[in-house]
């Protein structure tokens, strides 16, 4: 078979391989639609009465979601609706005041019981305290909620059951009839009313296709819950969340980033630093000259009457160079090699006669005259 041949074998071969895989594949799978929800971004990250202000606004009603109670930018009027997720507790006496005050002129309020036995201050001086509310440190029980053609709910399964301390203006109350503690109650203030609840966990965002509003029994608690005023005013949603520090975040999510470059900086230090010893060199150490040492040994030799040794090397430095600049003179000896060595330095005789004789022991100056006329004699060479 010829090569051309063999090539469109193997290309038909190939079409056909494909073209079963592909009629397999569509036989074997089919395209189905899923719908996957998604994780929640944005302000339902953080606000967590998200879903409960916007059933409110399709519902019609004005609702605004804040942060914490800001009575001035809130501008409450007698028909409005405030809800605080926040510790009661928190609000300073002016707040308190002027909350009480709205109520008492027709606004509809509703706390949260929080947990008893912390260290927060329960002193009549509270928003609580005024109230009469006494939050019990008995361990939380469910109260069943049915609403017909749903299942049976339990609610209040997480809260903080509480008190009424003296004689208050009850207008609704929920409890289970075991003691005299209660989940949830409705309390007439003036002409407004104060709903105090052990949790408001229905009220919450749910998580995923159930909870919180999604469920029927929760919007229709909810709905009880809201009913003094419900379409006449704003809702005001008090969730107070505390937001993390910027830190935090860095730490938590930034990790990716500032790990590496964390890593690389301290590679890049470990590389730049010394690998043993102090980071800093040590000094150097005083050293002594080595005209020092020379002048050091010459006074222990003279001291000790060594004086012939320093001039017999001073004699010897000059021979040595002698013998490579004039090795002729270097060569005689006696008078013949003084005779040559003044002829060469054009010296006079008798100068470099002394120079070369050996001085007495004892006689200092003489020492010193023939070392230096060597010296001298040395360096002409």
């Amino acid at each position: 078979m010829s090569p051309r041949w063999r090539n469109a074998a193997l290309l038909l071969l190939a079409l056909a391989v494909g073209a079963a895989a592909v009629v397999w594949f569509l036989r074997s799978f089919e395209r189905v639609p899923e719908q996957i929800t998604l994780p929640a971004y944005g302000e339902p990250t953080y606000n967590p009465l998200f879903a409960l202000r916007e059933a409110l606004r399709k519902d019609g009603v004005s609702a605004q979601s804040r942060r914490q109670l800001d009575l001035p930018a809130m501008a409450l009027q007698p028909h409005d609706t405030v809800l605080m997720l926040e510790d009661p507790r928190q609000l300073t006496r002016p707040q308190v005041d002027a909350l009480l005050d709205w109520v008492q002129g027709g606004g509809h309020l509703l706390l949260q019981v929080p947990a008893a036995g912390d260290d927060r201050p329960d002193s009549p001086a509270t928003l609580l305290g005024r109230l009469g509310i006494l939050p019990s440190e008995v361990p939380a029980r469910c109260q069943p909620w049915q609403v017909a053609a749903q299942e049976r709910h339990q609610e209040f399964c997480s809260g903080t059951r509480f008190n009424l301390a003296g004689s208050r203006r009850i207008e609704l109350h929920w409890g289970d009839g075991l003691d005299d503690t209660l989940a949830y109650a409705r309390l007439r203030y003036g002409i407004g009313r104060v709903d105090v609840l052990a949790d408001m966990d229905f009220l919450r965002n749910g998580n995923g296709a159930t909870g919180g509003l999604r469920d029927i029994p929760h919007r229709d608690l909810a709905r009880l819950l809201l009913a003094p005023n419900y379409g006449k005013g704003t809702v005001h949603l008090v969730y107070a969340v505390q937001a993390p520090s910027l830190w935090k975040m860095v730490l938590q999510r930034g990790w990716p980033v500032w790990l590496p470059l964390l890593l690389a900086m301290l590679a890049w230090l470990w590389a730049r630093s010394q690998r043993f010893g102090a980071l800093l060199p040590s000094p150097r150490e005083e050293r002594r000259s080595l005209l020092e040492h020379v002048r050091a040994s010459g006074e222990h030799l003279h001291r000790y009457g060594k004086t012939p040794l320093l001039y017999d090397a001073v004699r010897q430095a000059f021979l040595a160079r002698l013998r490579r600049r004039a090795p002729l003179a270097a060569a005689l000896t006696g008078d013949a090699q003084a005779h040559a060595i003044a002829e060469h330095l054009q010296w006079p005789l008798a100068r470099v006669q002394s120079a070369l004789q050996l001085p007495a022991s004892q006689d200092d100056t003489a020492l010193r005259e023939r070392i230096r006329l060597l010296i001298q004699m040395r360096n002409q060479l």
